[in-house]
């Protein structure tokens, strides 16, 4: 036998914990997955020691890291931003872009599309620039704009496949033919920066729309009497939801409920992340705005509006365990499992099972990545 051993873990699988367990990898791929004595012959053991071995995480929001931002579309910088990320177990990531022109935001695509191409990247989101002004965020409130066909054909033109999924507010007019057009073209359709009713809402999930963008923020906030955008999409079981565990973008206990009631299947943790993830505190550039980090929150210069996170994605694992109480079952299947599903990957990633990319993170007791494996191969 040939391969990669990893033994004497935690093994989590969609079957439960394997304590101890074991996974081999074999030419990139999970071959087996087991409990008990660990098979002989791997040409490299590695002994897990009883810490957690869950699969490699998949963010479907992020904008940068490690310094940098997924908008300079530059292959180097990106390159980074996706190194500082891997090191903290993400092995599966979507380059978000916020609001620009059309023209600048499709030549921004378009070179992003080359690192999708080259495996760097797993495709493209894009947070605008189709948003509501009134619920804007850390986008620049000049250059939103209703969608319209032409503009949805040259933004996923330029990305030749890659634009996975796209932020759009229901309420804009041009807002359902754009759903139908991103979701025909097998593209996700994602509600988001929005001050939609639920009477708005409602139909662009009619349409297709089945992610709610960082649920709870950048939307008219819930109300007993008109849920708007939140309880709706809440509420829907066709909508899943994403969730910024930072603690600070959502209460603890707020993240608890809505978790639990989205369920495994519908709950997905994102970072959000911008280029001060893994650096630090400073004076950063979104989308043309000047963003200011302090203690790890970045908000508008100036203001109080929060400019996106410094969140990696073992971090939000940690938070949602630790933090808001949920169990490293669930932390599984909101930050690999589904995610992975919602992409189409299931059968690529996203669990410790044989045949698919041999994607893992080791965890210590304090769920903190000690060593990440992507597609067979050891993170530095």
């Amino acid at each position: 036998m040939r391969g990669q051993l990893i033994a004497g873990g935690r093994v989590v699988t969609p079957d439960g914990v394997l304590d101890p367990g074991w996974v081999l990898v074999e030419r990139g791929s999970i071959g087996a997955v087991g409990t008990g004595p660990s098979p002989a012959g791997a040409t490299e053991v590695v002994d897990a020691g009883g810490a957690w071995v869950v699969p490699g995480f998949v963010d479907i929001h992020c904008h940068g890291g490690g310094g940098e931002s997924f908008a300079g579309a530059e292959p180097e910088r990106a390159a980074r931003a996706v190194a500082a990320h891997r090191r903290h177990g993400t092995t599966t990531l979507l380059a978000s872009l916020v609001s620009r022109p059309v023209p600048e935001l499709a030549r921004q695509i378009a070179a992003l599309a080359d690192l999708v191409d080259d495996g760097l990247l797993t495709g493209i989101h894009l947070e605008g620039p189709f948003l509501s002004v009134a619920r804007c965020g850390a986008h620049d409130p000049a250059v939103l704009r209703p969608p319209d066909e032409d503009a949805v054909t040259s933004l996923l033109t330029a990305g030749r496949g890659a634009v996975r999924m796209v932020t759009i507010a229901p309420e804009l007019d041009g807002a359902l033919p754009a759903v139908k057009q991103l979701v025909s073209s097998g593209v996700l359709a994602a509600i988001g920066h929005t001050d939609a009713t639920e009477a708005q809402v409602r139909p662009a999930i009619d349409a297709g729309a089945a992610v709610a963008t960082h649920l709870f923020n950048g939307m008219r906030p819930l109300h007993h009497r008109e849920p708007g955008p939140i309880g709706t999409l809440l509420d829907d079981e066709r909508v899943t939801v994403e969730l910024i565990c930072d603690l600070v973008h959502v209460h603890p206990s707020v993240i608890r409920m809505a978790a639990r009631h989205a369920g495994t299947g519908r709950t997905v943790l994102v970072t959000d992340a911008i280029a001060a993830a893994g650096v630090g505190d400073g004076v950063y550039d979104v989308g043309g705005l000047a963003v200011t980090v302090v203690d790890g929150v970045p908000t508008l210069a100036g203001g109080a509006a929060l400019a996106g996170s410094t969140l990696t994605m073992d971090a939000a694992f940690r938070n949602l365990v630790r933090g808001c109480g949920l169990g490293v079952l669930e932390a599984v299947a909101a930050t690999a499992t589904r995610p992975a599903e919602l992409l189409g990957l299931a059968k690529v990633t996203g669990a410790l099972v044989p045949g698919l990319a041999a994607d893992l993170v080791i965890m210590d007791a304090s769920l903190r990545p000690t060593a990440v494996l992507r597609r067979g191969a050891w993170v530095s």
